[in-house]
């Protein structure tokens, strides 16, 4: 049983980048995999595969590192929302990761979004995790 599923989708994903592997497979769920999709989007994964297979599904990510120096695609990902203790913010208080170099990914009334797409559309929500 796990307690905060994703700081382990998270931390799996940290692990394969810190080992150099090409694949990691993760158990998914919903949430899992709308922040797959914005990490695809914003270029930190080269690609996904969702498994869907009877009750469990999993999430095959295809991790990206540089052609030539061979340094990742993803430097740092970090929780942010614990069970725990949840952060929110307001329209007003977005976060700004590395001065807008990175990424913050939101849960947010209009679904999981980056910290831009809630600046243009002006809503807040719960912050899940930082990616830069």
């Amino acid at each position: 049983m796990n307690t905060d599923p994703i700081a382990d989708y998270l931390t799996r994903i940290r692990n394969a980048v810190a080992a150099k592997h090409r694949m990691v497979e993760i158990p998914a769920s919903s949430l899992k995999k709308d922040i797959t999709k914005i990490l695809f989007e914003k270029g930190y994964i080269l690609n996904y595969k969702f498994d869907d297979e009877k009750d469990f599904g999993t999430i095959k990510i295809a991790l990206k590192y540089h052609p030539v120096t061979k340094m990742p695609a993803i430097n740092e990902i970090k929780r942010v929302s614990t069970p725990g203790l949840r952060k929110y913010v307001g329209a007003s208080d977005l976060p700004r990761v590395m001065n807008g170099l990175g990424i913050a990914v939101l849960s947010t009334s209009k679904g999981v979004i980056t910290d831009k797409e809630a600046r243009t559309l002006g809503v807040g929500g719960e912050v899940i995790c930082y990616v830069s």
